[in-house]
């Protein structure tokens, strides 16, 4: 279909959908008039509201069938009607009009031009004098006519898209722009979080693991070069000492990379490796029945552990409380503690956290005003989007 025949095709669907609301908009201002007065009487309220939710549902057909605006959410009231009953009424009874005039205009000058009944018509412009036929000018303002229509029924068919959308909620059409755009930026903000978490990883590495590295090579290599048995069996102990606190600190960035104990034992095992490893007070209460799926379960854990260690190294914390909890298709992790408060949602933990939930469809929210207590939450799907 070429594009004109499109076009075209729009505008037709789009004025039969004004037209029918112009039919229904009346049928809406005589229902106002008596809900009105129906409403003041008890009895009378449930058949009100019955008609009322019956002239929503035939407003939803007519916005999906001539307007594409199909919405999920249910809503609309008699605000939504009494707006919609004056627009539908207005643009309805105008369109009828110019069509019905072009129509006019149109069929006059057909059968003037074909009956030979036109007369001749003085056309006086600034520098201009034209004698034409009436026919022609019945013709040439129909045609103008409908040219008006056209546009101005695309900007009725724009007007009842947006009094839908701010009533009703949004269309598919706009859902889906508004989902593609959040999935745009999960995407970026999760490239974000991958290069934060390696620049993490390497300072862990940088700072623990390759300067114990370097002093246990050192203590080697003085104990390889002394002449004193005494003292190189002494350096070799310090060599000894040293390389178990390099295990140690190796065993500590894995851990902090991935734990292989969520993998092979559960979310309630690491969980209870965090808080065995906090050294202070942290409750664990664990309301699943079952293990979530590996996203979600992997998701659920770095956000726990990520406020656990948030209120120790930053909050001053004394006691951690961890509640994870499910229903039929959600399931949730909240962690408060009672330390200073004051969490920065925007900082680079918190941040890739919430990057993290975002791409699970899930919700993520930071409640910590200054002097606490804090409360980090998170809901995820249970079927949560993979890849």
């Amino acid at each position: 279909m070429s594009g004109t025949a499109m076009s075209g095709h729009r505008v037709a669907r789009t004025l039969t959908g004004v037209l029918a609301g112009a039919a229904l908009g009346i049928v809406e201002l005589v229902f106002l008039c008596a809900a009105g007065p129906a409403r003041l009487i008890p009895a009378a309220r449930p058949a009100a509201d019955r008609v009322l939710a019956r002239l929503v549902a035939l407003e939803r057909a007519r916005l999906a069938r001539w307007f594409d605006h199909e919405t999920e959410a249910a809503g609309g009231g008699h605000g939504f009607i009494a707006a919609r009953a004056a627009l539908g009424v207005v643009a309805g009874y105008g369109f009828a009009a110019g069509l019905f005039l072009a129509g006019l205009l149109f069929s006059g000058a057909l059968w003037a031009l074909a009956t030979g009944q036109s007369e001749a018509v003085a056309v006086n412009l600034p520098g201009v004098r034209l004698v034409t036929d009436s026919g022609v000018v019945g013709l040439v303002t129909a045609a103008l006519l409908l040219m008006l229509i056209a546009p101005a029924t695309l900007v009725a068919g724009a007007a009842e898209r947006r009094l839908a959308g701010h009533f009703l909620g949004p269309g598919r059409q706009e859902l889906m722009r508004r989902r593609i755009a959040e999935l745009t930026a999960t995407r970026s903000g999760i490239v974000r979080a991958v290069d934060d978490e390696r620049r993490r990883i390497e300072r862990d590495l940088h700072d623990g693991v390759q300067q114990r590295g370097v002093a246990l090579a050192m203590l080697l290599g003085r104990a390889r070069h002394g002449a004193d048995p005494a003292r190189t069996g002494e350096l070799v102990d310090q060599a000894y000492t040293e390389s178990r606190r390099l295990l140690d600190e190796l065993r500590s960035v894995a851990w902090r990379i991935y734990p292989t104990a969520l993998d092979e034992l559960g979310l309630r095992a690491a969980l209870a490796g965090v808080a065995e490893r906090a050294g202070l007070p942290v409750t664990v209460h664990y309301g699943l029945a079952a293990r979530p799926v590996r996203e979600v379960e992997t998701a659920l854990y770095f956000i726990a552990r990520e406020a656990i260690t948030n209120a120790i190294k930053h909050a001053g914390a004394h006691d951690i409380l961890v509640v994870l909890s499910e229903d039929e298709e959600t399931v949730s992790v909240a962690i408060s503690d009672d330390g200073a408060g004051g969490a920065d949602p925007a900082g680079g933990g918190l941040s890739g956290l919430a990057r993290r939930v975002l791409a699970l469809d899930g919700t993520f929210t930071v409640d910590s005003p200054p002097g606490g207590p804090t409360k980090i939450a998170a809901t995820l799907p249970k079927d949560a989007p993979c890849g």
